[in-house]
């Protein structure tokens, strides 16, 4: 897995700062255009996956783009319940000493250190699926992005056998990933907010190769 390609590779494509400016600027279009940005992520995947980094997916079919990006958001929404519903309990838990104040104050103290427990307890769970959901991810859009197939994306035996063959590159796509927005967001804040669709929407793709790379290497073992 190169991963110093997974930010040059772009360049590669001789129309790379066009596609890369206006996927940016659909970006921007509220709603659609994440969901397009989505999309053509999946679809670089996808080439990536097949071994056709270079050239980037052509801009046009907006319709196409969007319904992958639709779908690709709902295999990573499914994942992140467990994460949404741990971070419920977490807020959860700090009502439960209001109520108490407000039905029996002598039990304010006893909920609170139930709540805080419970709280902390959550939000342990919060970080540790988080850093799984993240994990998973790459194998679970993959399955999909290859297959065309949302349902391939739940097949978790298999995702899991992937990502436990392929803990340590795993780890390094994550690392290299955050990295990757880190900056974009850092390009945006330097240029006073102007810049940070488009830096993000390069992120993406970084995103998308170091994903696909990471597939790819582990399919001959788990498939």
């Amino acid at each position: 897995m190169d991963i110093g390609r997974s930010f040059t590779y772009i360049t590669e494509d001789q129309d790379w700062i066009k596609k890369v400016l206006l996927g940016g600027v659909i970006t921007l279009i509220p709603i659609v255009g994440p969901f397009f940005a989505f999309g053509y992520m999946m679809e670089t995947l996808r080439n990536v996956i097949a071994g056709r980094e270079v050239p980037l997916p052509e801009i046009g079919d907006f319709g196409g783009k969007l319904v992958e990006g639709l779908k690709g958001w709902v295999v990573a929404f499914v994942y992140a319940l467990p994460l949404i519903l741990f971070a419920v309990c977490a807020q959860t838990g700090n009502l439960a000493p209001v109520l108490a104040q407000e039905v029996d104050p002598d039990m304010a103290d006893v909920l609170t250190a139930v709540s805080i427990g419970v709280s902390a307890c959550c939000g342990c769970l919060v970080l540790l699926y988080a850093i799984l959901m993240s994990l998973l991810l790459p194998f679970a859009l993959g399955r999909y992005a290859e297959s065309g197939q949302v349902g391939a994306a739940f097949k978790v035996s298999e995702v899991f056998d992937m990502l436990k063959s392929n803990v340590g590159p795993a780890f390094i796509v994550l690392l290299v990933g955050g990295l990757a927005v880190f900056v974009a967001e850092l390009v945006g804040l330097i240029a006073c907010g102007v810049g940070l669709f488009f830096a993000l929407f390069y992120a993406q793709l970084v995103m998308a190769f170091l994903y696909g790379s990471l597939y790819r290497q582990a399919k001959p073992v788990a498939l």
